[in-house]
């Protein structure tokens, strides 16, 4: 018992500068490497699908991409049932058990890809069982958003998710390490497999089963850190039926489509970087560059949360999509059509920084939308409707910023898809981008009406 708080009032200064603020820090820095492992996990099958024919796995491109896909389909279904199951079980309890589930695919892909007979369709399970890792998000951030104040919200969904996110960037950096040395010895890494370089006329070793192994360790000890060091919120607890209001609210809705187009589109990227680098220009050493831009927007995104705080969610999320757009259409499209593969990797990168800015600004947008909807509502009805207020948004929004995550995390599955599709059908992946450029104007449009112009219903 002595983990759950029973009294937590973060807008009252005075409780926060005497012990509100130490707890919701050790709560966020201890969520936060959690988060890193779920994404590392998610996004195990984004290196794993470039190296399988080094080890005589043999599939087609559109197999490739399926693999890559399919993880973010299962993590943005698990996404919807996880935004909800933190009010209901507590932060403290819920992150220590997601993260433990981890353990689950990291041990099964150890095994699995230490032989290149084991079948498609054990590879497209264990995909599915990293989806596990894509549904921690929405719990993770509906449990930090409980613990910081309106004015520190986008610090915090920031910090958490942005760092969080790291966990792209360091799959797709240390995995084709270990897969290259047998970091744990024959008994667990296996015999390793040899592959004939053609271009260089070299041979190398492989070991496959290192990109699971690898993370085991770090998931336990996160897992006993969040078990023994963070909390339960007690005025957190709600059931499944409180939380659901937020399904009639509308800017619940406008929110999941504009988050689809920020986050959607840094995880749908990140996973399919490696293989689009992979088919449009064989001649690159994809483990070099595909770490990149997943690192670039991680580390976006916490700054993309601190403007936010300062200058408004709704007009840096307005002409992040705009520039998302005409990164497309004056970088990547004139990039691979002219086969200049630098232009492509810095137009890339750019738009991994505007998905990071977008994610952090939308995230900021949420909290404030809902808490001034419930203000405006209670307004005149007292200072303790005031207080009941705050508390009913921070509910709905911890919903909202975990359901968003969700139906956002979609992109994740649509966008590889939408390559590998485009590529079979026509040879090339413009088919794929130009539906994306009509997808961020889209979202363009919904922002500016509802959130960033002069005189708009919600502006936050």
């Amino acid at each position: 018992m002595g983990h759950v708080l029973s009294r937590w009032e973060p807008e009252d200064s005075g409780f926060w500068q005497k012990e509100g603020n130490g707890i919701a820090n050790r709560n966020l820095w201890i969520s936060i490497p959690c988060l890193m492992l779920a994404f590392s996990v998610w996004m195990l099958w984004s290196v794993v699908a470039a190296n399988l024919d080094k080890a005589g796995f043999k599939f087609t491109k559109d197999q490739l991409f399926f693999l890559t896909a399919l993880p973010a389909l299962s993590g943005a279904t698990l996404r919807i049932f996880y935004s909800f199951l933190v009010p209901v079980f507590g932060g403290r309890r819920f992150t220590a058990i997601s993260t433990a589930s981890l353990l689950i695919p990291a041990i099964g892909m150890g095994f699995a890809l230490q032989d290149p007979t084991t079948s498609y369709s054990t590879l497209l399970i264990l995909a599915l069982l990293c989806g596990l890792g894509g549904g921690n998000f929405s719990s993770s951030m509906a449990n930090i958003s409980f613990f910081f104040p309106k004015s520190r919200k986008g610090y915090a969904t920031g910090m958490n998710a942005g760092i969080g996110n790291l966990g792209v960037s360091v799959v797709q950096f240390v995995a084709p390490l270990v897969i290259s040395s047998a970091v744990f010895g024959a008994a667990i890494s296996g015999d390793g497999f040899l592959y004939h370089n053609v271009k260089t006329n070299t041979d190398k070793m492989f070991w496959l089963a290192n990109a699971g192994f690898i993370w085991v360790p770090f998931i336990v000890v996160a897992t006993i850190a969040a078990w023994f060091g963070m909390n339960d919120i007690a005025s957190a607890k709600a059931s499944f039926s409180d939380q659901a209001i937020i399904f009639k609210r509308k800017h619940n809705w406008l929110m999941c489509w504009l988050y689809i187009g920020t986050f959607g589109s840094f995880i749908g990227f990140s996973a399919a970087f490696a293989m689009l680098i992979k088919a449009q220009f064989p001649e690159v050493d994809v483990a070099k560059f595909a770490f990149l831009g997943p690192l670039a927007g991680a580390l976006a995104r916490p700054v993309g949360g601190i403007l936010s705080d300062k200058l408004g969610g709704a007009r840096l999320t307005f002409w992040v999509f705009g520039a998302m757009a005409a990164v497309i259409a004056f970088g990547i499209l004139p990039a691979l059509h002219a086969h200049q593969f630098s232009v492509f990797l810095f137009s890339f990168i750019g738009m991994f920084i505007l998905t990071g800015l977008g994610n952090g600004s939308t995230f900021c947008m949420i909290p404030i939308i809902f808490q001034t909807e419930r203000e405006r509502a209670s307004a005149g009805k007292g200072e303790a409707a005031i207080r009941q207020a705050r508390l009913d948004a921070a509910k709905e929004s911890a919903a909202v910023l975990g359901f968003s995550g969700a139906i956002g995390a979609y992109g994740g599955f649509f966008i590889p898809q939408g390559f590998g599709t485009s590529i079979k059908i026509t040879g090339a992946p413009d088919m794929a981008l130009y539906t994306f450029i009509a997808f961020y104007i889209s979202c363009m449009v919904i922002t500016w009406w509802f959130y960033s112009r002069k005189n708009a219903e919600m502006p936050c």
